[in-house]
């Protein structure tokens, strides 16, 4: 018998005008919901998309890549190696918590087809792990400084739904916690499974900067207008 998914505690920001859309924004290690609320502003979307932004707060875990300090993560890091162990269970279970708000948004009134995952670092892992899978044709996938996880099982789990699914990836030339060799690999993955990656480039730590954030608004306006 499977276990049900955790429920997760989210911040939420209510739609400008009449909601229509929603976008799920996954933090990154050792952050949480909260992180990325100042991005809604910046983003300055129109009301007229009536986008909810959903920020989930990820589970409390001891992380071993920082000497099993508990922090709130989607998944244990034992490595960032190209070919180190990953937290197989841990990122499922993070991707069926993020399906069942997926699911919840449905309820809500908000086809899937008008649900963005996005996500930073860890999370943007999740976003592109969850959407790649989700049975239903989602509106797109936003992964910033981030990478592919469980890369080998993709081909056999993909779904075919989702398999011409707009996917925006972003990643800063300076990053010391993900490498940009680690993106660039996750990218050419992904366009060798036959997705449409579009790809951008910032001269930037492991971090958003303004011109990201303005990409990521224009991105978001084209796929949900």
């Amino acid at each position: 018998m499977n276990a049900s998914p955790p429920e997760l505690e989210t911040v939420e920001i209510a739609p400008r005008g009449k909601g229509r859309a929603c976008v799920i924004w996954l933090h990154g290690l050792g952050a949480d919901g909260h992180d990325f609320e100042p991005i809604v502003d910046a983003m300055n979307l129109p009301t007229t998309l009536g986008v909810r932004f959903v920020l989930p707060h990820a589970p409390l875990r001891p992380i071993t890549i920082n000497g099993g300090a508990v922090m709130r993560g989607w998944y244990d890091i034992i490595s960032l190696a190209s070919r180190g162990i990953e937290d197989q269970t841990g990122i499922r279970d993070s991707a069926k918590a993020i399906s069942s708000l997926i699911a919840r948004e449905v309820a809500r009134g908000i086809p899937e087809r008008y649900i963005i995952l996005a996500g930073f670092s860890q999370g943007g892992a999740i976003a592109l792990h969850t959407g790649l899978r989700h049975a239903v044709r989602l509106g797109g996938v936003i992964a910033l400084s981030s990478y592919l996880p469980l890369a080998g099982s993709l081909g056999a789990e993909k779904s075919p739904a989702n398999q011409g699914l707009s996917i925006m990836m972003a990643h800063g030339t300076d990053d010391d916690i993900i490498p940009l060799a680690l993106g660039h690999r996750s990218r050419d993955h992904l366009v060798a499974e036959g997705y449409d990656v579009a790809w951008y480039e910032y001269s930037m730590p492991h971090a958003v900067c303004p011109a990201e954030i303005a990409t990521t608004a224009e991105w978001l306006r084209n796929r949900l207008a």
